[in-house]
């Protein structure tokens, strides 16, 4: 055998996880449930999803412990704390979450600190579903840790728990989920796995995402978003992130900003800084939108009836070179150095 390797060897953690996809799914939960052995089950909810929780608190029945419907964005520590007073009251031996990132990430947070199972029923395209990261905060900074021990062991889902989104929450959950895979094609440590799942993602998305738009309740486009948001919540577990993730954060953690919204107003701009040096992940979105990835993706994003700019969610602009600084300080690795100048200019192009 020759000693000689053209490149090094890549090592892949596949996550364990089991996953029930299809209209219908969640009515599988109980079951679900029964499988776990568990008995006391705390039920974590969104507001958004209150219609869903309610329908899946009845089919729980008596293996329902409680409900907390206190999930807020960025999973403040000061909330977790206040859960974890109800699965001590509780002895809760399980969690379920219903709605979007918000109740994911609190259910993660619950049994990262107790190791009970989570079974996770995304309602919107967050994709956190299926990554192992955690992202608190507290005291205005966001921390984010990475374990394979985070990931729901179970995850449901059912597009038909999609179809009451609203048409700004569709974009921005959608856009937020093509930021996913877009910052896996230009990753370094993009593999060949990460670049199907990338890719798949950003076709589904940026196929369907129009047809729901123009049509909400249009449940074979709603699938065809949720299957691929999923495929874009795998690369979130398989590649690190870059420049895009790092701004949401920075900007998320420092002026709490709500996350899809932010996700989506920043993509195209990202996308213009970062392709000209990423040559690769270009071809494939260009191949993916047949012409300029960055115009397909600035116009979905313009097409929000809500903010739409950093200055509209109340960004002071005299802030926006210590958002550079901060990230040029600690830079995510990404295909162009973020240098304070360059990022302050992406900064003022989208505020």
């Amino acid at each position: 055998m020759s000693e000689h390797h053209a490149a090094p060897v890549t090592v892949l953690d596949t996550l364990p996880s089991r996953v029930l996809v299809g209209p219908g799914a969640r009515h599988r939960i109980p079951g679900e449930i029964e499988r776990l052995g568990a008995r006391r089950v705390l039920l974590v909810a969104t507001g958004s999803a209150r219609a869903a929780a309610d329908e899946l608190a009845g089919a729980l029945g008596p293996r329902l412990a409680t409900r907390f419907d206190g999930a807020v964005v960025h999973t403040p520590v000061a909330v977790t704390g206040r859960a974890m007073e109800v699965v001590g009251r509780t002895a809760a031996d399980a969690v379920v979450a219903i709605g979007g990132g918000s109740a994911v990430g609190l259910a993660k947070a619950l049994s990262a600190r107790t190791g009970m199972p989570q079974v996770a029923v995304p309602t919107t395209y967050a994709g956190s579903e299926v990554a192992p990261v955690l992202g608190e905060t507290e005291n205005g900074v966001k921390t984010t840790r990475h374990d394979l021990a985070l990931t729901p062991g179970t995850v449901v889902y059912d597009p038909e728990l999609t179809l009451t989104m609203p048409a700004g929450l569709t974009l921005t959950s959608s856009l937020n989920a093509l930021a996913h895979a877009v910052e896996a094609l230009w990753a370094p440590d993009a593999t060949a796995l990460s670049d199907a799942l990338a890719t798949e993602a950003s076709d589904g998305i940026l196929d369907a995402l129009p047809h729901v738009l123009a049509d909400l309740t249009a449940l074979r486009g709603r699938e065809r978003l949720q299957e691929s948001a999923w495929l874009a919540g795998l690369c979130l577990a398989r590649t690190r992130t870059g420049l895009h993730h790092q701004l949401a954060h920075v900007l998320g953690g420092m002026f709490d900003l709500p996350h899809a919204e932010l996700h989506a107003m920043l993509l195209a701009h990202v996308m213009a800084f970062n392709l000209p040096s990423a040559p690769k992940a270009a071809a494939r979105l260009e191949r993916i939108t047949g012409g300029d990835p960055v115009e397909v993706v600035g116009r979905l994003a313009a097409g929000h009836d809500g903010p739409t700019t950093l200055r509209a969610l109340g960004v002071p602009r005299d802030a926006l070179r210590a958002v550079a600084e901060r990230v040029a300080d600690r830079p995510y690795p990404n295909p162009r150095p973020p240098e304070t100048e360059a990022v302050t200019r992406l900064l003022h192009s989208a505020w």
